[in-house]
């Protein structure tokens, strides 16, 4: 094989494909490795760790094609320390892969790429959302996620159509998230639940692209496509907790408040919480404020209160101080409305206005 590119472009490339590269697997050794396939004047670059693959496509100027494999983090590592030429030019030669610019060169060993494993393809219609909205919505939410393997579905991001809108969801059953993304009209039946760490490594690789994202519904995998990135993942195959059921739909006491006072009372509420992260959340309707109050026995308590807009009775409920403060990043508005409807059952916290983000907290025990 013999190449030239954009130094650019194919950094670019090799950065995001060897994210998903592992030299921790002493019983398969391949997945420390790029594939690389140059056919057609199109450079083609793939990593897997199994669990999820992405394929990458740059144009090149194409001397002679070829296929092998390269360790990834080596040539991410010397490309991105490469001199600041624009050209690059790539060439095999007696099992090396010889990298020059026009001041340097680099011998690599190269590997055959026979055991290279494949990744999924799919024949799924796709439909098609704003990349930036995918990622919001994944973001939105997956702070919830349990980070306890003993239940699968609970570190998973459960994401389904339903109606105009992709909906992202994900609870560890203390909290709960649920963010919804309108898409203008019915799209193909799709409902997976995507590994935690699977959605991070999705989202560092997508995010920033601006081209529409493809989502291809299947059952065993997600499989998407953004400009010259294509991406599977394995899915968890479970059942996601019916979570619509534990919304509470009334409430006794409603207390809207600045988005940015509630941060600032959790910031100093922080300094002096236990080790339970417990936090005391005191709403008053007479006095019209609601009161965060941190209290740790080795060093000290913290009342702080923010005015607030009071409907309803007076409450007066405890939870992990976290658990609140997770959320309110992903609330676009500046003022958010926090419900409740008695001492064992969840808070509600949404944005002023903003039907398109739901956050529950469950309370914590005295």
């Amino acid at each position: 094989m013999k190449i030239e590119c954009l130094k650019d472009k194919i950094l670019r490339a090799v950065n995001k494909a060897s994210r998903l590269v592992t030299n921790k697997n002493a019983g398969l050794p391949i997945l420390s490795y790029l594939l690389m396939e140059s056919k057609n004047n199109r450079l083609t670059i793939q990593a897997t760790n199994l669990d999820l693959g992405v394929s990458i496509e740059i144009p090149v100027r194409t001397e002679k094609e070829g296929r092998f494999v390269v360790p990834g983090e080596l040539l991410n590592n010397l490309i991105s320390n490469l001199p600041s030429d624009n050209l690059l030019t790539f060439e095999v030669k007696d099992d090396y892969l010889n990298v020059a610019t026009s001041k340097s060169s680099t011998r690599i060993k190269i590997s055959d790429s026979t055991d290279f494993p494949s990744i999924p393809t799919t024949q799924s219609k796709p439909f098609s959302i704003p990349t930036e909205d995918f990622v919001n919505g994944l973001k939105s939410v997956w702070y919830s996620c349990s980070h306890s393997s003993i239940k699968p579905e609970l570190a998973s991001l459960y994401v389904h159509t339903d109606d105009k809108n992709l909906v992202f969801a994900a609870t560890d059953s203390f909290r709960l998230a649920e963010k919804r993304v309108k898409t203008g009209s019915n799209k193909e039946d799709l409902e997976v639940l995507i590994p935690l760490k699977n959605a991070i490594e999705i989202t560092r690789i997508i995010e920033g692209e601006g081209a529409e994202l493809l989502i291809y519904p299947e059952k065993n995998q997600i499989s998407l496509s953004c400009g010259d990135i294509y991406i599977t993942s394995r899915v968890i195959d479970g059942n996601f907790p019916d979570y619509k059921q534990i919304i509470p739909k009334e409430f006794k006491t409603n207390a809207k408040v600045l988005k940015q006072d509630l941060v600032n009372a959790l910031k100093v509420a922080s300094v002096l919480s236990d080790q339970f992260n417990q936090v005391n959340v005191k709403v008053l309707s007479a006095e019209k404020n609601l009161e965060i109050k941190t209290k740790n026995s080795d060093v000290g308590e913290n009342i702080c209160k923010i005015d607030a807009v009071v409907s309803g009775q007076d409450i007066n409920i405890n939870f992990n101080l976290k658990y609140i403060s997770d959320c309110l990043s992903s609330i676009e508005p500046d003022s958010l409305i926090l419900s409740f409807d008695d001492l064992s059952r969840p808070m509600v916290i949404k944005g002023s206005g903003d039907e398109s983000f739901l956050y529950l907290a469950m309370p914590m025990n005295k």
